[in-house]
């Protein structure tokens, strides 16, 4: 999966290093940052004659639970996708579908010319009369020899012979009636259906047109995309952890725009597929979402964000406070004195503007947002407002 990038300014005494992405994971929500700010008088110790006092605005680290998301690039596709043809050779009678129509299994699309199987399906219903008339005659002529053999004036040869004729008639009547049958099949495929919920695409064969069994074109597709799902692929090293998340229940899934900006669906993680491909390292994975107002249309692409899991009580701080030197990540604090000192970090998942810190901060800390390349252990600073901390102090 693909996680998100940060980028933080070097030091300004230290060699610049390109940032590696903080964590694979990467924290959804973005919990609103608590900044709070001293006065902007300097401290005695910075008022001495040349001392350098440098402005910096700050923050206080926020202890939130922060979900950690998996993130990677999806496909929507449709739950059901169906191509409408038909069952039988003749004349597209009508077309009874606008092409985008909503429909729901059952509804009539089409109309096949029912006329020559209708007539197929009373030739059918009549060749039943003839038979049931047939096989009332050879049973009356049963019953009459039987009688007649009581009194031995019909012989056993005769009396086997009618019994012959009246299977036969049974036999011939049960024939018919599945011809009968396979004749209102036949009819009933006149009539095309739609044999799912879903959404009609490009009508592709016009009314008035022959159709065949044997078409490659059909009629029309229809997609379901309530529910919809997406696919995507899971990074094998990932594996584990998605599969820990279900063993605990449903496993969240948020479908988002390309950048990210708005959130399309929320759904589910419902199948991890049977095989990882070895080419890529990865595996598919399928996600599925209700879609109830139409966001996800088949075959959009989508930011897919599965939640891994969720951090109880993690320091975060504002992402621009990180800094990176050659010993590793670390941040600017403000000390008793009103100087500036190094705090070594591990920072965890970045997302949104603030960054989980595993270790190094206690969340009581001061921490420098914004004037840092000017800093160096021991400096002094005059913390400045921002906007929107001067709007706090007018009200």
């Amino acid at each position: 999966m693909t996680s998100i990038r940060t980028v933080i300014k070097p030091h300004r005494r230290r060699k610049p290093a390109a940032l590696a992405a903080a964590a694979i994971l990467t924290i959804a929500g973005g919990s609103a940052a608590a900044f709070w700010f001293a006065g902007t008088e300097p401290t005695a110790a910075a008022t001495e004659p040349g001392t350098l006092v440098v402005p910096v605005e700050i923050a206080a680290p926020v202890l939130t639970d922060v979900p950690v998301y998996l993130d990677g690039l999806g496909t929507v596709q449709a739950n059901y996708t169906v191509n409408i043809t038909t069952r039988l050779d003749g004349e597209l009678q009508s077309v009874m579908f606008d092409e985008g129509q909503a429909v729901k299994k059952g509804d009539l699309l089409a109309i096949i010319d029912p006329r020559p199987f209708q007539a197929a399906d009373d030739q059918a219903a009549a060749k039943i009369k003839q038979d049931q008339a047939d096989l009332a005659n050879a049973q009356y002529l049963l019953t009459k020899d039987q009688r007649l053999s009581q009194q031995q004036i019909v012989t056993q040869e005769t009396l086997e012979e009618q019994q012959a004729q009246v299977a036969s008639a049974e036999a011939q009547l049960a024939q018919d009636q599945a011809a009968k049958e396979a004749a209102d099949v036949s009819l009933s495929y006149t009539e095309i259906r739609s044999p799912i919920d879903g959404r009609t695409g490009i009508r592709r064969v016009d009314a008035g047109n022959e159709v065949h069994t044997t078409d490659t074109t059909p009629i029309v597709t229809i997609t379901q995309t309530q529910p919809i799902t997406v696919v995507s692929t899971l990074r094998e090293d990932d594996l584990d952890a998605v599969r820990s998340a279900l063993e605990t229940g449903p496993v969240e899934v948020m479908a988002m725009s390309m950048d990210r900006s708005r959130e399309l669906a929320s759904g589910s993680l419902s199948l991890i597929d049977n095989v990882i491909d070895q080419a890529s390292g990865t595996i598919r994975i399928k996600s599925t979402f209700e879609n109830k107002d139409d966001a996800l249309w088949p075959g959009q692409f989508v930011m897919l964000r599965i939640k891994q899991q969720t951090l109880r009580k993690a320091v975060t701080i504002p992402s621009a406070a990180l800094e990176r030197g050659e010993d590793g990540f670390f941040v600017y604090v403000i000390d008793a004195t009103g100087a500036a000192a190094v705090r070594k970090v591990t920072p965890g998942p970045i997302e949104s503007g603030r960054a989980v810190i595993e270790k190094g901060l206690s969340g009581n800390e001061q921490v420098v947002t914004s004037g840092q390349y000017r800093l160096d252990v021991g400096t002094h600073v005059s913390i400045q407002q921002t906007a929107a901390s001067q709007a706090v102090s007018k009200e």
